[in-house]
């Protein structure tokens, strides 16, 4: 703040301090946080005056000049923290055997990093254990589960300095994010500063609904940051977003998040920056903001920005945090007419109406007034984003089943999935009080929910549960099924616990459309279970009235909810907003945050009873299966290494448009009959043992084997969705691991070619290292999405792009051909290479130098290392633009 002011006196961008106040105060909010941390950390060779006057002269700059950016610390959930600290772990061993002290081996950058992402539902509605006992049952097959991991974690919390472990079973890392992390304004070296954050995850934008800037990035940028980088982007783009109107009485908040998701999404804003401001903006609480700021994946921005005013500074004070003093940062006004935006929109709240998401899409939004049409409608429309093609004959199909001694039937539109979860879109506590209070008058009035229905109730964190708790709703939620499981991702990735067999037996026989509801913000289809093909993101309380419904293909205003001690319609038991205010005011209280710090700063008994070593280098096991020192740092040594050419190579994949992460990186449990399976069989590991990828993201061998693995992967060379690739000189069908691995033990290199978007969709640090250990030197694609194309870099994978109007088809490639990349002694960021297929072609290369000569980002932190014995720290000759 004081540094900031002292250039704009100093006059930074015009010589003139009057014309530099004046940009200053015309900028948007974000872009001072980019401002003040370019200033803070101007050092002449990660960031340049030149940097500091392009941020002041954004009007003009913006989407042209790339600028760096350091946040004032990282964000890790340990599905991809596990692997970002086995890289650092690798490293120090790496440096250790060059004679160098490993212990210099640390992340440069504060780094948090949430064991939460491991949870599995074992135990839900279970009538042999005690209802209070499901929650503990759960964290316990956890905690063993997943016990050489955290011994692992326990090892990096003493071992690397900057690092602090969450604990499991405190709460999920957006929650934890929030509620404990997250500081209005950090204090370092007596210096005040905003708080900003870049995390692992695409929720971790919610921060952004309290005023800290923050986004997700890959595991490769993450690491980067940790070890001193910053992020490098282009000067983003803001747009001005007006809130106004009144909210509706009987919208709950996920209304509005979906409703100014439409608005935004339509409004074609990808890759930029939001504001919001406008009279609508005090109407939302802190909670409000930040569930809109979750959702900027689905909108394609980056961030989405609120100001710190009353509202946020309410919340802090809640959770005992110190008031903001970055006054010239953020001025209390809420109209921001002197602000500068590219463009404004403006929303009307009044307009947001009760919605559902689906059947196959988040954005495919669906009026509850109008589901049960919907529905119908989805049922006879051909096989597309919302259609399944069932005949006329077949849409009033029934099929009987037992389950527990007593008969039911399943029909189109037969919920079997339910689950209430409260971390990202739906941390709202009056969204949860108010699912909790509906569960409540259902109870009273005689309503239950069919016990084949997978139910289950994931609070985001031990503070949902303790306000839950505390406003009397919890025993109501649990009597209709809906028990607290634990804390983490759960149903939302697909571990939810086995549909009965009974159930999935009528599902097959009748071909059914069945369907899960899920209070969350991903629900593509097979991703809750593959035999449920229609899914549904709902508020969590809908998904408890659809639950009781126990169909979608109901009219809430005309049919009723069932009978109990009478018939019951939903507006009967809805509660009332001044209702669930009241509630949330009398039960969410700073005795709820004061109950999660202690929990975190006590951890509990089994991770406190967690042994792991005191060394400064990590003691790897040999037999072990979760964590393995893997071999990026190989031949590792001091020399720059010249650039290699890429001789009669063979295309692994031939690949089409829209190649997502899913695709590439695995996620989810392991399939039995999958590479990843027999390579676990093979360690005497039995399928209930397997896990999941996420859980083994720490073993190489695992990954490796499930990169390419989706049963969604269209691979040109097979011609249908499957997890196989054309061994070109043999002809056979392989696994593509298998094939990969076939490849290099014959000295062949790899390359892959695809079309337009490849690597679109989440970030995922095995994107791009499992390629590398699969032995793909190359990418060539139509266009790439631009942060997997950094990611490549990152793992030394050249990123190359056919020239405008070339393509695989139109230079009529089978892919079967052999091709060959020579590369210059001498690189430049943008390049035209050649690539040689029997006739020649060309395509762009476009990287960032040093990165990439050093054969990828972990290698160059790791050679600079050897060089200097010190951290890595970039020259000015050094530096290089980034794409």
């Amino acid at each position: 703040h004081v540094t900031l002011n002292t250039h704009l006196a100093h006059g930074f961008h015009t010589g003139q301090a009057g014309r530099g106040f004046f940009c200053y105060y015309r900028l948007p909010l974000s872009i001072r946080v980019f401002l003040e941390a370019a200033i803070r950390n101007c050092d002449g060779f990660y960031t340049t005056e030149g940097d500091v006057e392009n941020i002041l002269d954004w009007q003009q700059q913006q989407d042209k000049a790339e600028v760096p950016f350091t946040p004032a610390r990282v964000l890790l959930q340990d599905f991809t923290g596990i692997p970002a600290m086995v890289d650092l772990a690798a490293m120090r061993d790496a440096v250790a055997k060059h004679g160098e002290d490993p212990s210099l081996v640390n992340p440069k950058c504060p780094t948090d990093l949430i064991v939460d992402h491991s949870l599995q539902i074992d135990f839900s509605k279970c009538f042999f254990i005690c209802r209070t006992e499901t929650a503990v049952k759960n964290q316990e097959m956890e905690l063993i589960r997943n016990k050489e991991r955290l011994q692992f974690f326990k090892w990096c919390s003493k071992a690397f300095k900057n690092v602090n472990v969450v604990p499991p079973d405190v709460g999920a890392v957006h929650q934890v994010n929030l509620e404990y992390l997250s500081r209005v304004a950090q204090v370092s070296d007596g210096v005040i500063y905003p708080d900003s954050v870049v995390g692992t995850d695409s929720h971790t934008t919610m921060i952004n609904g309290l005023g800290i800037l923050g986004w997700g990035v890959g595991g490769i940028e993450s690491e980067a940051v940790m070890l001193g980088q910053p992020v490098s982007l282009t000067l983003p783009q803001v747009v001005g977003c007006k809130l106004v109107g009144s909210i509706n009485p009987l919208s709950t908040s996920i209304d509005i998040v979906l409703g100014i998701t439409k608005h935004l999404r339509q409004a074609g804003i990808a890759g930029r920056f939001v504001e919001f401001f406008g009279p609508g903006v005090s109407q939302l609480s802190a909670p409000d903001r930040t569930t809109i700021a979750n959702m900027c994946p689905e909108y394609n921005a980056t961030v989405s920005f609120f100001p710190i005013d009353r509202v946020t500074l309410k919340h802090f004070k809640k959770t005992s945090e110190p008031l903001s003093r970055l006054a010239h940062l953020f001025p209390q006004r809420t109209d921001r007419k002197a602000l500068m935006f590219l463009q404004v929109i403006e929303i009307n709240l009044s307009s947001m109406v009760p919605h559902v998401s689906g059947p196959k899409r988040p954005q495919d939004r669906v009026a509850v007034s109008n589901m049960k049409a919907d529905f119908q409608s989805c049922l006879e429309e051909k096989v597309g984003f919302k259609g399944f093609h069932i005949s006329k004959e077949k849409q009033e199909t029934r099929v009987p089943f037992l389950h527990c001694g007593q008969e039911y039937q399943l029909v189109h539109g037969s919920v079997v999935i339910a689950a209430v979860i409260s971390c990202t879109n739906n941390c709202n506590p009056s969204v949860m009080l108010t699912a909790g209070l509906l569960a409540k008058k259902a109870v009273e009035a005689g309503l239950t929910v069919k016990p084949y229905i997978r139910t289950s109730l994931a609070p985001g964190s031990g503070m949902v549960t303790h306000y839950l708790n505390s406003s009397g709703v919890l025993p109501y939620f649990s009597q209709l099924g809906f028990q607290v499981i634990g804390y983490g991702c759960a149903t939302c990735v697909g571990n939810t616990a086995p549909l009965p067999d009974a159930v999935v037996d009528a599902i097959k026989q009748g071909d059914l459309v069945t369907c899960g509801l899920l209070s969350g913000n991903r629900h593509f289809e097979g991703r809750l279970c593959d035999c449920v093909r229609a899914n549904y993101l709902a508020s969590p309380p809908l998904v408890v009235a659809y639950a009781i419904a126990g169909t979608v293909g109901i009219d809430f205003e005309k049919e009723p909810l069932g009978k109990g001690v009478f018939v019951v319609y939903l507006s009967d038991i809805w509660p009332s907003r001044e209702e669930v205010q009241q509630t949330e005011e009398d039960t969410v209280i700073s005795s709820v945050f004061k109950d999660l710090r202690g929990r975190m700063e006590k951890g509990n008994t089994f991770w406190n009873n967690i042994e792991s070593p005191d060394s400064v280098v990590f003691p790897w096991d040999p037999k072990s299966t979760y964590i393995r020192c893997p071999p990026f740092f190989s031949n590792l040594s001091k020399e720059l290494p010249a650039p290699q050419s890429i001789e009669n190579a063979h295309a692994l994949l031939f690949l089409g448009d829209k190649v997502s992460t899913d695709h590439i990186s695995p996620a989810g449990s392991i399939a039995r009959a999958s590479t990843a399976a027999k390579y676990l069989q093979s360690r005497r590991l039995t399928p209930r043992e397997f896990n999941s990828y996420g859980a083994r993201r720490g073993n190489d061998a695992v990954m490796t084997r499930g990169t390419f693995a989706s049963i969604k992967l269209l691979n040109r060379f097979i011609g249908k969705p499957s997890p196989k690739t054309l061994h070109i000189p043999s002809g056979q069908t392989l696994d593509v691991f298998e094939a990969a691995d076939r490849y290099q033990r014959d000295g062949v290199p790899l390359v892959i070619l695809a079309g337009k978007e490849y690597g679109s969709g989440n970030s995922r640090d095995w994107v791009a290292k499992g390629p590398y250990l699969l032995g793909v030197r190359a990418v060539i694609a139509e266009s790439f999405e631009k942060l997997h194309k950094s990611q490549l870099v990152g793992m030394g994978i050249m990123p190359l792009q056919f020239l405008p109007g070339q393509s695989a088809d139109s230079l009529e490639l089978s892919g079967k051909e052999r091709f060959s990349i020579v590369l210059p002694e001498s690189l430049s960021p943008r390049q035209q290479l050649t690539v040689k297929v029997c006739a020649g072609t060309c395509a762009r290369l476009r990287i960032d130098v040093i990165i990439f000569q050093h054969g990828g980002l972990l290698r160059y932190v790791a050679q600079t290392f050897l060089r200097s014995g010190s951290q890595p720290r970039a020259g000015a000759a050094e530096r290089a633009p980034c794409p």
